[in-house]
């Protein structure tokens, strides 16, 4: 079979002379029985490979129907096993992948939001390799509760009486509405109706957790007399949403929380913050801007405060409520509470991260998250300089490249608003002009295709990246180790 030729399509095609007879593409078995097909098979498993041969005879068939000439092509079995080791490499290719964040969004929501540190990553292989003590109460030997692997340190950090973990942070918004005021009136002003990514609405939510809206004050200004004077029998209780996705500026009054929390408590009916970003320390002393916090607002008389892991606490996804026992209690009780409920290897890396806020001197050097965000600008420039020649050299004739100042987010739904000084390397076409704008979707799409895909952003004529989350001297290998693969075209 090796160095024969058989009429079909693969890789590279030569014109031949028109004919009428239909050429004879080799058969799937005989193709399946060739020795370095049969290697393919024990690399990636028979399905697969059969399902690629089809593919590959079939692609093949359809080719020389749809064509007025006959295309002539290598079928020899070198020929065959090159093409589909790389159709089988791309099948294999998990849907999953590592990239390079280099969008200047620390906490971005597409990308996944807070990397985890390593304690995180230890703990959670650790649950995953066999069975652990889940739900299982080791000094007693009998059923445990999954929430208290986290409760003990939740307490300690944020001043509450009670904890439940969940999925997100919405779903945490939902399980309370729905234990607390079902049937009942929400008071919210106006001016915290949000609407944060994916079109959750705290509105439509609201009624999805069978709790009527209650609106007081107005878009810009609500006052304590508003929700005073909307507390009634029917009132099951007042929420409170962090705005943190946006600003209101100018014209603008809000109610203090401790005065919010002291009418409700005078009413008998329980305040429910959303923080949402979920800040557990002050991050004000890295230079960061300040977030409210849950012990805060605890101490200021909320009865349920509800935030997220995977935002500015630096841990995996979750939603984590925090309150008055009873109330928890109560949540806790809520069939929906089993739905929404969090696994193994997110309670493993909660309270991984979780222990790291007991040493807040050390958090900048072990969350990461506070590591990327509270990088210092001249660092990342000067890792920008340092990186300058290669990607110039590897981008050479096809974009100049530069390097700027700019400003990082630090996320597309925690403080978006706020902006961090960093440096970024921008690429701009080498021919401006007509075409342009093609060229630099180009240079965007060569990154993004590389074997470690790198996510950058397009902006004011320029691609850039923003080099704040290409923070170890392992991502920088990793980076410019690849380059090679753009000055090929490849």
């Amino acid at each position: 079979m090796s160095g024969s030729s058989h009429p079909a399509s693969l890789q590279k095609a030569t014109r031949a002379a028109p004919s009428t007879a239909r050429p004879q593409l080799p058969s799937i078995d005989r193709l399946l029985g060739l020795p370095s097909v049969q290697a393919l098979v024990t690399r990636f498993g028979r399905t697969p490979v059969v399902n690629a041969v089809r593919d590959l005879v079939g692609n093949a068939r359809r080719s020389t129907l749809q064509g007025a000439k006959t295309l002539q092509a290598d079928w020899s079995d070198a020929a065959v096993a090159s093409a589909l080791a790389v159709a089988l490499a791309a099948a294999a290719q998990p849907s999953l992948r590592s990239v390079i964040n280099l969008t200047g969004t620390v906490l971005h929501t597409n990308l996944g939001r807070a990397p985890l540190p390593d304690e995180a990553i230890e703990a959670v292989a650790t649950a995953m390799r066999g069975a652990c003590n889940l739900e299982y109460d080791l000094a007693a030997g009998t059923r445990g509760d999954r929430d208290d692997h986290v409760t003990g340190l939740l307490r300690e950090l944020t001043g509450c009486e009670a904890v439940t973990v969940v999925n997100n942070n919405a779903a945490a918004v939902l399980l309370a509405l729905n234990t607390l005021a079902a049937r009942k009136e929400g008071i919210v002003s106006r001016g915290e109706q949000v609407e944060i990514g994916g079109a959750f609405r705290i509105p439509d939510i609201m009624v999805r957790a069978g709790c009527r809206l209650r609106e007081v004050g107005t878009t810009n200004r609500t006052h304590l007399a508003d929700y005073a004077n909307a507390i009634g029998p029917k009132t099951g209780l007042i929420l409170k949403v962090h705005t943190s996705n946006y600003a209101v500026q100018g014209f603008t009054a809000s109610v203090d929380e401790r005065a919010l929390g002291a009418l409700a408590a005078k009413s008998g009916i329980p305040l429910m913050v959303d923080l949402g970003s979920g800040a557990l320390t002050d991050m004000t002393r890295w230079g960061l801007p300040g977030e409210p916090l849950p012990q805060d607002t605890i101490a200021n008389g909320a009865s349920v405060v509800t935030f997220s892991g995977d935002k500015l606490l630096g841990g995996p996804q979750a939603g984590i409520i925090v309150g008055n026992r009873e109330l928890v209690s109560r949540i806790k009780k809520n069939p929906l509470k089993r739905a929404l409920r969090a696994d193994k290897m997110t309670l493993a890396a909660l309270e991984a991260v979780l222990r790291l806020y007991r040493d807040p001197d050390s958090l900048p050097s072990r969350l990461t998250t506070l590591r990327l965000l509270s990088r210092p600008a001249a660092e990342i420039r000067e890792l920008a300089l340092r990186l300058l020649p290669a990607v110039a050299g590897a981008l050479a004739g096809r974009a100049v490249v530069s390097v700027e100042d700019c400003r990082s987010q630090i996320g597309s739904g925690a403080l978006p608003v706020e902006s961090l000084p960093s440096a970024s390397l921008c690429m701009r076409p080498a021919k401006s002009g007509r075409g342009e704008g093609r060229a630099l979707a180009a240079i965007e799409r060569a990154f993004r295709e590389l074997p470690l895909p790198v996510i950058g952003r397009i902006s004011e004529g320029a691609f850039r990246l923003d080099l704040r989350c290409l923070d170890s001297a392992a991502d920088e290998v990793a980076f410019t180790g690849q380059l090679g693969a753009l000055a090929s075209g490849k």
